[in-house]
């Protein structure tokens, strides 16, 4: 259904759309509900059918689940992806099952996906509800929605397929943050700064993001905002994307992917890099009336002599040629704010300063970045002297032996080995992995509406087929991810392993007591035995038919 009717030559493909359930509701105004569809030159007739199965799919769960709708619906031949981004706004990602081991994906990696492209149109131009508000013919919305998220999906973009995050991406985390440890003395340092840029600004409700490297150091806004931020910083405004001249979105694509290696599926009836190229020219869903800012382009930022990071995309000052200041919206306060953003060798500085504040337009912004200049220039030679001294490198947070992930929900931060370790795991190992964290989002989707198990302790063991050691354990809203490639055969010598590791760090620090009588739940997978262990007290031994 849906896409069945879209493929052409039995070739994989991948659908995403955007739509409004309040829009198109009388016949013949069906199309009105369309916001935005990829891949945009496929008949409105497919369009709408891909639509319509997803508003089916929708409306039915939502007569058991008023509350929350359906997340994930898996058929025999795709995988339907949903986000209610805004009430009544949906996004909705179908992908073709393939037989090829590379195209295995986790379904929550790829809401992740659409979670980031609202969270992030929202930084930039507002909620998708006031657009429609303010417009509502649509038009306005549509001819940023194209442009934005075409911008963002050219970044998965391999020759003529789309690199969506497989089973390969599974010691990674989407919608987090990684932080830069420092010593005591560089963050009396990094503190003192940071109420200087903040005061020096002169406004009274100014933030500020520090960021060394690609690693977060310092943040005044709130978590929400700070996420979207660093996301966009490390992609766009860090010394490496600047360098480098080609950028790679988020969590999925840092590091190098071996050039053998082909991840996601290809697109349906159409070449992806054709509509891509075609989007420089004429969009299919842009009106040239409208004047449509595209902050997620390559190439568009540089740095200035003043050390300031300057760009075109939000046009001149009326009347000059002096590049307008870039400005995003706050998603806790909802103002709108200046963005001045400074660079020092490997440190990015981040002012936000309220557009309520400057009186002046251009002017005025320029003249709080003089007094940045002015005031914070000592103090910003003196943390990055500090922050360098103290950086171990790419592999500073490298552990012999391991293979990780650390996740910590309620801070929205995440650590991980370096990409390049990862990459060294046998695929049998990633596969394991990723087939472990399905099953621990599956568990949390569950304690979500669960209020008694929300602070459930889980651990979980698998023995892969290549003998590898795969690990979870979650910890009141922390989550430990390990593969274990060079362990004894025995449990018990990958249990101390695991311990040995999680005693050298913070992040998961056991405390207090847990579900289940206070003792953890060991599920151990062996080949087709089933071993279940609460504490240390073997329970039973299940044979598993296949």
């Amino acid at each position: 259904m849906g896409m069945a009717s879209a493929n052409s030559g039995g070739s994989e493909g991948m659908e995403l759309c955007i739509f409004d359930l309040r829009r198109g509701q009388q016949e013949g105004q069906e199309l009105d509900k369309i916001l935005f569809f990829f891949p945009a030159d496929l008949p409105f007739s497919t369009q709408l059918s891909v639509i319509g199965l997803s508003e089916g799919l929708i409306t039915f769960t939502r007569i058991f689940s008023p509350e929350a709708a359906c997340e994930v619906i898996e058929a025999e031949r795709h995988s339907h992806v949903f986000y209610e981004a805004e009430p009544d706004i949906w996004m909705v990602m179908v992908v073709e099952k393939s037989k090829e081991a590379e195209a295995i994906w986790r379904v929550e990696a790829l809401r992740e996906v659409l979670k980031e492209i609202h969270s992030l149109f929202m930084m930039f131009y507002g909620p998708v509800r006031e657009m429609l508000e303010k417009d509502p013919s649509g038009g306005q919305i549509r001819s940023h929605l194209y442009p934005f998220v075409m911008d963002y999906l050219s970044d998965f973009l391999v020759g003529k397929k789309i690199q969506l995050p497989s089973f390969r991406d599974c010691l990674k985390e989407c919608g987090t943050v990684q932080m830069l440890t420092v010593g005591r003395e560089a963050a009396i340092e990094v503190q003192s700064l940071v109420r200087v840029l903040e005061s020096g600004a002169g406004a009274t409700h100014c933030y500020s993001l520090i960021l060394f490297q690609d690693l977060l150091v310092s943040t005044t806004l709130s978590p929400d905002d700070t996420i979207n931020l660093f996301a966009y910083a490390v992609q766009r405004l860090s010394p490496r994307a600047l360098s480098s001249g080609v950028s790679s979105w988020s969590y999925l694509r840092r590091g190098s992917t071996p050039s053998h290696v082909v991840v996601g599926p290809t697109f349906a009836t159409v070449s992806v890099s054709d509509q891509f190229h075609q989007l420089h020219a004429t969009s299919p869903s842009q009106d040239n009336s409208y004047h449509v800012k595209r902050p997620l382009q390559h190439n568009r930022w540089s740095k200035g002599k003043d050390g300031f990071l300057v760009t075109d995309i939000w046009g001149t000052e009326t009347g000059s040629l002096i590049p307008s200041t870039p400005t995003i919206w706050l998603q806790q306060t909802g103002e709108r704010m200046y963005l001045c953003a400074y660079q020092y060798k490997s440190l990015t500085l981040i002012l936000l300063v309220p557009l309520s504040s400057i009186l002046n337009g251009e002017q005025g912004v320029s003249l709080v970045k003089q007094q940045v200049l002015e005031n914070a220039s000592l103090k910003i030679l003196k943390v990055e002297e500090k922050l360098s001294k103290g950086w171990g490198g790419e592999n500073a947070y490298h552990v012999s032996g391991y293979r990780y992930l650390l996740i910590d929900d309620d801070r929205n931060v995440s650590r991980a080995s370096p990409p390049a370790k990862v990459t060294t795991l046998a695929k049998e190992s990633l596969l394991a992995m990723s087939k472990l964290r399905e099953e621990v989002d599956l568990e949390k989707s569950r304690s979500k509406w669960d209020n008694a198990d929300r602070d459930k302790d889980l651990e979980i063991c698998i023995r892969a087929k290549n003998n590898a050691w795969v690990i979870a354990r979650t910890n009141r809203g922390k989550e430990l991810y390990m593969v274990l490639e060079r362990a004894n055969e025995t449990l018990l010598y990958a249990s101390d392993a695991f311990e040995r590791f999680s005693d050298r760090v913070p992040l998961l620090a056991s405390s207090g007591a847990v579900a289940l009588g206070g003792q953890l739940i060991h599920v151990i997978i062996l080949t087709e035995i089933k071993v279940v262990i609460v504490g240390h007290r073997l329970l039973g031994v299940r044979f598993l038919l296949r």
